[in-house]
């Protein structure tokens, strides 16, 4: 086999992903002759996207961003049972045997800044129904929260999400008022780059609540800015971004990424 191992990030659209910048701080930090790329895959080419990658033996794998975190589920084998617990995956990799399979490093990644903090009992708030929401839900119910509140289009589906997950709650609609929750959390694109803004009133939260935005382009999102005005407590999308990545690379190329460097690739990926 001859050429240069790599690894991918796929979504629709992508050139906002800060992937490649992580992973490729890593491999370099690391000295590995191996590379991380973005790959633009619209849904309907995620099938031949799939196959093409399949049968070549350079590729190690590849994260999975929106809208396909749900649809490739049905593409890639499932050894760690991922579709019947967070039911969305955002990492495919090759196993032993070479047959590919899929996992999810979001809720790892969502979990690692709360990790010091207690929020068994906690009243939150999700924002959005979608195959992040999932990993956030997923981790909220190790977390042994109290109500959770989805605020969602699709009512029906985020009650499901509520079930499925065995969460107490409810559900309200995207434009409804929060209530007074402990922990808000924005999974939805709204605030990203290219997307609507996401208009939220927080006079409802106390002064000890955190606000966690997993929108990472721009880091200082609308929803932020006015969490930090209010004094709140923040997690942007930077802190999850990582953590998740770093869960792959050690998939991906066998070897953890250097930790210790965190501070200086949180500067680069702002510069």
């Amino acid at each position: 086999m001859t050429g240069t191992p790599y690894a991918e990030v796929i979504g629709d659209p992508i050139a906002h992903s800060k992937s490649p910048l992580i992973h490729g701080f890593w491999l370099k930090a690391l000295g590995m002759e191996a590379e991380y790329r973005a790959c633009h895959v619209t849904p309907e080419g995620l099938g031949d996207y799939i196959a093409a990658r399949r049968d070549d033996p350079l590729w190690r794998g590849c994260n999975v961003t929106i809208p396909h975190k749900i649809a490739v589920m049905e593409l890639v084998a499932d050894p760690g049972g991922v579709r019947s617990s967070i039911g969305a995956m955002n990492t495919i990799a090759r196993d032993e045997k070479g047959a590919l399979i899929g996992t999810n490093t979001d809720a790892g990644g969502f979990y690692a800044p709360l990790g010091q903090s207690d929020f068994s009992g906690a009243d939150v708030a999700v924002i959005g129904a979608g195959g992040a929401a999932r990993a956030v839900l997923f981790a909220l119910s190790r977390m042994e929260v109290g109500s959770v509140t989805i605020h969602a289009r699709n009512a029906l589906k985020a009650m499901g999400l509520l079930a499925g997950f065995g969460l107490k709650g409810q559900v309200r609609g995207m434009a409804d008022a929060l209530g007074e929750v402990d922990l808000l959390v924005n999974t939805s694109p709204l605030g990203m780059k290219g997307f609507d803004p996401l208009v939220v009133d927080l006079d409802p939260l106390p002064d000890g609540a955190l606000v966690y935005d997993i929108v990472y382009n721009p880091l200082e999102t609308g929803l932020l800015k006015a969490a930090r005005a209010r004094g709140l407590e923040t997690v942007d999308g930077l802190d999850m971004l990582i953590g998740q990545a770093a869960l792959a690379f050690e998939i991906f190329f066998d070897a953890a990424p250097p930790r210790d460097r965190d501070a200086e690739l949180r500067a680069l990926l702002i510069a």
